[in-house]
């Protein structure tokens, strides 16, 4: 008998999950030593992300035959668009108004991942977008949580500054169950995920260079 569902996705999120020190800005704000203009740099580049995120996940959902695809896959988008109000508060702690926002320019590094997740709504099946999506969730709801509590002790944010980072860190069990569910199904129909892997591994990669990217940034950890 094959994997479930859930087997194979707890599997490719544990062999995709990062290494300890690969990712090089989260420690940093954990420790206090991230510079503002690396978090201010995270939330402007993030008001680029979020809305074409939240763009894919419909174009996904609309392409998803299984049901249950198609409910996590919308329930994803509608979560982009809650989160793009609290990461206005984010931007404000620090220090960044609408003009910053809007005169700030992306840096490559950090607009791959959102490229690449839209590269997937366009070329990949969306049983293995699926798949490498919900493999990077592990990762990064970790990191928004070591965030949170970073900004909290070190830098001063309230939980309304910190308000973007919480909504992805607090778990949804009823949610979650139904990842399992939409990766069954999948597989209930002949699916099988090797491509997907390889998707999960490069939308892992992008990620860390999201987060590199910004740690880079002058007066940064690098």
């Amino acid at each position: 008998m094959g994997e479930t569902g859930k087997e194979l996705l707890e599997r490719v999120q544990r062999e995709l999950l990062p290494g300890e020190h690969d990712n090089r800005l989260v420690p940093a704000v954990a420790a206090g030593t991230a510079p503002l203009a690396a978090l201010a740099a995270l939330a402007a580049e993030q008001h680029r992300i979020i809305p074409s995120d939240w763009r894919t996940f419909l174009t996904l959902a609309a392409q998803a035959v299984d049901p249950a695809a198609r409910e996590v896959l919308s329930t994803l988008a509608g979560g982009e668009g809650l989160a793009l109000a609290k990461l206005g508060d984010f931007a404000r702690a620090c220090g960044l108004d609408d003009d910053a926002i809007r005169d700030y320019q992306p840096t490559p590094g950090c607009q791959a991942y959102p490229a690449y997740l839209a590269w997937l709504a366009l070329n990949g099946n969306p049983r293995d977008a699926l798949l490498a999506i919900l493999a990077n969730f592990a990762a990064w709801g970790g990191y928004c949580a070591t965030i949170s509590a970073g900004l909290r002790e070190h830098y001063g944010f309230d939980e309304t500054g910190t308000g973007f980072f919480d909504f992805f860190a607090t778990p949804v069990p009823e949610l979650e169950e139904l990842y399992a569910v939409a990766i069954q199904q999948a597989l209930d129909g002949g699916w099988t995920p090797e491509r997907a892997i390889g998707y999960g591994r490069l939308l892992q990669g992008y990620e860390l260079m999201f987060w590199n990217t910004l740690a880079d940034i002058p007066g940064g950890t690098a």
